[in-house]
């Protein structure tokens, strides 16, 4: 068997040029500036109450918040970021994690507040079915053509009956035989 590529001649990482394989290296993540205040603010909700020492907060505006926004009191004042959004999308509802020397209880039923207009998501974004690329994820599909069960021989065309997954195989779970 072929040793997997890059891994050649000299360890790991060695052989045919190929070298400083894995590592974040240097994209700017991770050290940015905390940001200062933002140029203004609208106001984007309403206090409801406090729970588990973060703000439940009703959804005034009409788009969304994104997650870790910054939250503010007025321009100037911050209060935390956003935590949570939850709630049916004609009532949303947001949390706001306060920062150290904030605490959820001084703030009051009805305060409200405001947040930078540049940290706030269209509610179509959620809504629209075909709009906004959305999560998915790779999956692994059903296994190709084939009935699945048993290939004829190994992963690498052996020959005889072997237990290995031919093409189309599908991980062995066939539609029964025949």
């Amino acid at each position: 068997m072929r040793p997997p590529r890059g891994f050649g001649k000299g360890g790991k990482g060695g052989g045919k040029g190929r070298g400083a394989g894995r590592g974040g290296g240097g994209r700017g993540f991770g050290n940015r500036a905390p940001e200062g205040p933002p140029e203004r603010v609208e106001a984007v909700g309403s206090v409801m109450h406090s729970c588990e020492g973060d703000i439940v907060c009703k959804l005034t505006h009409t788009m969304v918040p994104y997650f870790n926004a910054s939250i503010f009191v007025d321009k100037d004042t911050r209060v935390g970021k956003v935590d949570e959004i939850f709630g049916p999308i004609n009532e949303v509802m947001f949390t706001v994690k306060p920062e150290a020397g904030a605490t959820a209880a001084s703030f009051k039923e009805g305060d409200t507040f405001c947040i930078d207009p540049m940290k706030l998501l269209p509610l179509s974004r959620f809504t629209s079915p075909g709009g906004g690329g959305g999560g998915g994820g790779k999956g692994k599909g059903k296994g190709g053509k084939g009935k699945g069960g048993r290939g004829k021989g190994g992963s690498k065309g052996g020959k005889g009956k072997g237990k290995g997954f031919g093409r189309g195989g599908g991980k062995g779970r066939g539609r029964g035989r025949g």
